[in-house]
């Protein structure tokens, strides 16, 4: 059998990982009533009021060109989901119609049989063509899409202008350019770090190792392979890990770290850069570092080159269990649609799914640019299994990365037994 190595185009936040356990029996089929109350999972955010805002303009929308409906919101805490989703699948009637989550999560949800198939639905729908071609590749198992992509997320690197300026230092070209940046800003300015970087930041890790030409795994057929025990990936990984080093990041400080807290930092003025998501540029502004920052791709190993991205995201889907099937459907497109990913963007700075919203807000905002050039070049995905959930949630990457930062084990060693425990997973 051909071997197919992992390209899945683009990721988002990944921003979230499942961790529901798979059902063996598909959920109860619905009906198709065209009145009543749809039923809508959303996640909770530390500053909901700005999504709310716009989900209820859309809901007002809905409801004006239908007549006997209600909307129904539930906000759902993003640590909570996994019970919360496990619930859903095991009890049919507990399901929402309608639910936002992460695309790490596609593969394993719909494993359970409890997600619509939404391929026909996005084949029709007068938007599904403006929907980006890689974006929709991570909304996809076994090849069908289960959910419309509400938004992805991008990451890129984000460095302090004054700083650069005072240093006289220009902005890095090459990853090997970035980690001596990263010592100079430490050496010169050692109350901050060079970069801040996390052990536990997976998907910072990841640009360097799909740059320097390593894969996380391989699929023959529908089986996955960990690919992490070659030489590129070896080389790629330990590239990110010796950022976590006294002479950048010190591992005592930042091996522990997340993407949240690392991009805290950069927020909070206590670093150089940082790699962030176009999702973080709030946060950013809201900290000290507001209007002394800039943002450009993350580059490759080669000027003129992009690193290839991990980029999550949400999608909306659409539960089997819901009694009111089109009315569901209509809704995820009306909020996943051009107006409402625009709003989204303006109140919580979501990148949005459909090309045409992309370019213009790129023309109007400079800052969307380098994460349109980052998705443009080229992104990539996780394993397309169900195992990638269980793999996420036993840490079993940050665990090698932060092994190696420590000198815990060299990069072989570590991406062995990460390589070991994937295999594992992958059955």
């Amino acid at each position: 059998m051909r071997t197919r190595v992992l390209i899945a185009g683009l990721a988002a936040v990944g921003l979230v990982a499942g961790c529901a356990p798979a059902q063996n029996t598909p959920a109860a089929g619905g009906g198709d009533e065209k009145s009543g109350t749809v039923r809508v999972w959303l996640f909770d955010e530390a500053n909901r009021a700005p999504k709310e805002a716009a989900v209820k303009e859309a809901i007002a929308e809905f409801k004006a060109a239908h007549s006997g409906v209600e909307v129904g919101v539930q906000w759902i805490p993003v640590e909570g989901r996994a019970d919360k989703f496990s619930g859903a699948f095991n009890d049919p009637a507990s399901a929402p119609d309608v639910a936002e989550f992460g695309n790490t999560d596609v593969s394993s949800y719909a494993a359970t049989g409890a997600l619509a198939d939404l391929t026909g639905d996005l084949s029709s729908w007068k938007e599904g063509a403006d929907v980006l071609p890689a974006v929709l590749e991570t909304a996809k198992s076994g090849g069908k899409t289960y959910g419309l992509p509400w938004f992805t997320g991008i990451r890129a690197l984000y460095y302090r202008t004054d700083l650069f300026a005072e240093l006289g230092l220009k902005p890095p070209a090459t990853l090997a350019e970035l980690t001596e940046t990263a010592k100079t800003i430490r050496a010169r300015k050692p109350e901050l770090y060079g970069i801040s970087v996390g052990g536990k930041y997976t998907y910072a890790m990841l640009p360097f190792l799909w740059a320097h030409g390593g894969e996380i795994a391989k699929q023959d057929g529908d089986k996955w392979k960990s690919a992490l025990d070659s030489e590129q990936a070896k080389a790629g990984v330990a590239a990110y890990a010796n950022l976590l080093k006294a002479d950048i990041c010190p591992p005592e400080q930042c091996a522990n770290l997340t993407g949240t807290q690392s991009i805290t930092a950069f927020a909070g003025g206590k670093a150089g850069m940082a790699i962030g998501g176009d999702f973080n540029r709030k946060a950013v502004e809201a900290g000290q570092a507001k209007g002394k920052y800039a943002i450009i791709p993350i580059p490759g190993t080669e000027a003129g080159k992009i690193a290839p991205a991990f980029a999550g995201g949400n999608l909306l889907g659409v539960f089997n269990a819901t009694k009111r099937k089109s009315l569901a459907v209509e809704f995820t497109q009306l909020l996943g649609g051009a107006k409402y990913q625009e709003k989204m963007y303006v109140a919580m700075g979501n990148l949005p799914t459909l090309g045409s919203v992309q370019q213009k807000l790129a023309a109007s905002d400079p800052s969307v640019k380098p994460f349109v050039d980052t998705l443009t070049a080229g992104t990539k995905f996780v394993p397309a299994t169900a195992a990638w959930s269980k793999i996420d949630a036993q840490n079993v990457l940050p665990t090698a990365i932060q092994q190696i930062a420590t000198g815990g084990k060299d990069p072989a060693a570590a991406l062995a037994t990460a390589s070991a425990e994937m295999n594992k997973a992958f059955g």
